[in-house]
């Protein structure tokens, strides 16, 4: 018997519970707390098929390349969260490039992450998550030709999949 059939039943017998030690408010009591436990179960179900889902939507920041060391302008993330995309090429001699890229406060100064550190050609994706921030990057290099893009990220809500 479900919850609600229970209600209505109890609403409708309450005779059957009457006994010395049972009242009229005992019934009251038990529909109230069916409804009010038929209520929750109600409200704690699964989504309706028109839920949206929470998504992370990266929007560009910036992009820089080069060869050699460089620090850029600062920028501001509402977030704290960034994705660095970053790939070295072009190096000298074997063994001799590097490449290290560190994110800092543009309050401060101070490093708040070392998001790359490559020694020699590779490419690769690193994250920085921090408070929201004005941030700059800079770029430590030798013998390496670099390039990256930094995003921040955004939460969005995309419309759930029609069943």
């Amino acid at each position: 018997m479900s919850l609600c059939e229970l209600t209505v039943w109890a609403a409708g017998r309450e005779s059957c519970y009457k006994t010395e030690h049972r009242t009229d408010n005992f019934v009251t009591v038990l529909c109230a707390a069916a409804a009010a436990v038929a209520l929750f179960a109600a409200a704690c179900g699964s989504p309706s098929s028109s839920a949206s889902k929470e998504v992370v939507v990266w929007r560009a920041v910036g992009s820089w390349s080069g060869r050699g060391n460089l620090q850029t302008e600062s920028f501001t993330s509402d977030s704290g969260s960034l994705r660095v995309r970053w790939e070295t090429a072009g190096e000298a001699s074997h063994g001799a490039g590097t490449f290290r890229l560190t994110a800092r406060s543009a309050i401060s100064g101070r490093s708040l992450k070392v998001a790359v550190e490559q020694q020699g050609p590779g490419r690769g994706t690193s994250y920085v998550n921090d408070d929201p921030h004005v941030f700059y990057m800079t770029v430590e290099s030798a013998n390496l030709d670099w390039s990256f893009t930094v995003d921040d990220a955004v939460a969005g809500a995309a419309p759930a999949a029609a069943k």
